[in-house]
Order: C-alpha cells, then sequence, then structure tokens
C-alpha cells in the first residue's frame, strides 16, 4: 500500500477485523534499527490485543537484523501453536548494494515460506530510503506499520483457519 497520503494506522480502524480472542500469534522483531522496530512491535501488540488477542497468546521473539527474520518466523512457526507470524524490520537505504541484497532475500524469505507452510506470514518490513521515512511509518505522518501488520495478521489468520476447519 503506497503511504504517501495515507496513515496505515487510520486505515487499519476502517477496516473489518475478526475477533482475535482464539488465536495465538508470534512476532519476530529485528533488533537493527530498534529506534524504529520496537515503535513497531508496541503498535503490534497494542493493535492485536486491542483486537482481542490475549497477552499470552503473544510471542515475541527478537532477532538481530532484518535478514534474520526469515528463520526466526520459520522456527517460531515450527514451535508454537501460531496462527499467524508477524515479522518487524527495517532497511535504510544506504550507498552500497546492501539494502537491496537483504531486502531481497528476506522478501523471498517471507514469500517463500507463505508458500511451505500452513500459517500466514506477515511482512511488515521498512523499505525506506532514509531515516526520516521510517519514523513516519514507526508512529509518525503515516501512522505505524506495526498496527496494520497486526490487522493483517488477524484477517489472515481467520481466512487460514475459515478453510482450514470446513
Amino acid at each position: 500500500m503506497a503511504t504517501a497520503y495515507q496513515n496505515l494506522s487510520a486505515c487499519a480502524e476502517s477496516t473489518t477485523i475478526p475477533n482475535a480472542s482464539a488465536m495465538t500469534f508470534g512476532i519476530v522483531v529485528a533488533e537493527w534499527n530498534s529506534n524504529i522496530t520496537m515503535p513497531l512491535l508496541e503498535g503490534a501488540i497494542n493493535t492485536l490485543l486491542r483486537n482481542g488477542a490475549k497477552e499470552e497468546n503473544i510471542i515475541i521473539e527478537k532477532v538481530p537484523g532484518t535478514f534474520e527474520l526469515t528463520f526466526g518466523a520459520k522456527v517460531l512457526a515450527e514451535c508454537t501453536n501460531a496462527d499467524a507470524i508477524i515479522t518487524l524490520g527495517c532497511v535504510v537505504r544506504g550507498d552500497t548494494p546492501h539494502f537491496d541484497f537483504v531486502c531481497d532475500g528476506v522478501t523471498q524469505g517471507m514469500t517463500d515460506l507463505n508458500v511451505k507452510m500452513n500459517i500466514p506470514f506477515i511482512f511488515g518490513v521498512l523499505t525506506t530510503d532514509n531515516m526520516q521515512q521510517a519514523l513516519d511509518r514507526a508512529g509518525g505522518i503515516h501512522g505505524n506499520k506495526g498496527d496494520e501488520a497486526a490487522v493483517t495478521a488477524i484477517q489472515m489468520a481467520a481466512l487460514n483457519a475459515k478453510y482450514r476447519n470446513i
């Protein structure tokens, strides 16, 4: 979703969100750029709780950086009863191709997990040109991408349950 003219948190609030009281969520958050990722985590947790999730049904793990989100998400999926896994990270473009490698790797990794496993993996990774853009999306003028990721996790977990329980 392009965010130039939208507040992500406001979009999440206007969406029909299933009740999350019977759901369990895993959240894997990168410690790199923690000034961005920790507000994303807070937004995700608050949104899950606001929509009925129980605190004891939110499993949080930290990994060193955004590239490590894929493995962390895989471990949570294999070792917990999570109905959805949210990944939160932030990659800010620099002067080297590192940005492209990390973004491509984590995007492909998350896509692979979504295809291969039986639960949804939510891509809550900011890929920005500069730190201000990241701040704007971690509680700034564009809301909090963590809110959006949590709403998406609830919706996708409900969709998965609907068709798996037929």
